[in-house]
């Protein structure tokens, strides 16, 4: 099946495909929004431990990296299963990332430093007003933002309704939206564990083995007229499909 025009021109333009196997490049927002390289090399280094940490302990598996634009505003969009939905989608990317948090998480004196230098950006969880003009802010600076557009973790494992503000945000949205899906986190580590348990990946598989597929770019102009309900619905459901697909490459 041929890409839709908006979906070519994208891949394109942003995406380089590379063989099966081989480690990810990663390349950095527009030139208003490139880190310095002390960030770079803090980001990498915690990149490349976390994939060795999840791939040992949780056997994680991955697929669609080359679905998400290399350069230029991204606005990446997520089911939450887990606190460790953040770095799942990291691990998936080529590329830099920063993640909106609720802003709670910034009074916490030992969290704080390590999400800030991470990308990390406050946000309120109902994505309001100021919300919105956030995150706008930080896709005309050329970066790829990562939103959990259910507003908090899963109390189910499934994918829950979307916010109704998301809406708000994607009719203001002129960059491709990336659907994520991540299978596994909710039994890995829900919002009822205290502790995470572990899948290593060589002792026999698990329900708590990680998978994550990035979707093709959706085009936001065919949201500007779309009622509230259907464009939610619509997300979702692109949403869902991306966690059906990490299900089935889950190591079982």
């Amino acid at each position: 099946m041929n890409p839709s025009p908006f979906r070519a021109s994208v891949l394109s333009a942003h995406t380089t495909d590379l063989p099966p196997g081989s480690p990810p490049t990663f390349s950095g927002p527009a030139p208003t929004a490139q880190l310095r390289w002390l960030p770079r090399l803090w980001y990498n280094t915690a990149y490349w431990a976390m994939w060795t940490a999840f791939t040992l302990a949780y056997s994680f598996r991955r697929r669609g990296w080359h679905h998400l634009p290399r350069t230029g505003p991204v606005l990446i969009i997520a089911n939450h299963q887990s606190m460790l939905d953040p770095i799942l989608v990291g691990l998936a990317a080529r590329r830099y990332l920063s993640f909106l948090a609720r802003h709670t998480l910034f009074q916490q004196p030992l969290l704080a430093p390590l999400i800030r230098s991470l990308n990390a950006i406050p946000i309120d969880r109902s994505l309001g007003k100021e919300g919105i003009q956030t995150v706008l802010h930080a896709l005309e600076e050329g970066h790829a933002v990562v939103m959990f557009p259910e507003g908090e973790r899963s109390h189910t494992g499934q994918v829950q309704p979307l916010k109704p503000g998301v809406s708000l945000l994607i009719r203001r949205v002129r960059c491709p939206i990336v659907p994520v899906g991540i299978a596994g986190a909710f039994a890995a580590w829900n919002r009822f564990r205290r502790w995470p348990r572990l899948a290593p990946l060589f002792a026999p598989p698990t329900d708590a083995t990680l998978a994550v597929s990035v979707g093709p770019p959706l085009d936001p102009c065919r949201y500007l007229d779309m009622p509230r309900a259907e464009m939610l619905e619509e997300l979702r459901q692109a949403i869902i499909q991306q966690v059906a697909l990490a299900e089935r490459l889950r190591r079982k």
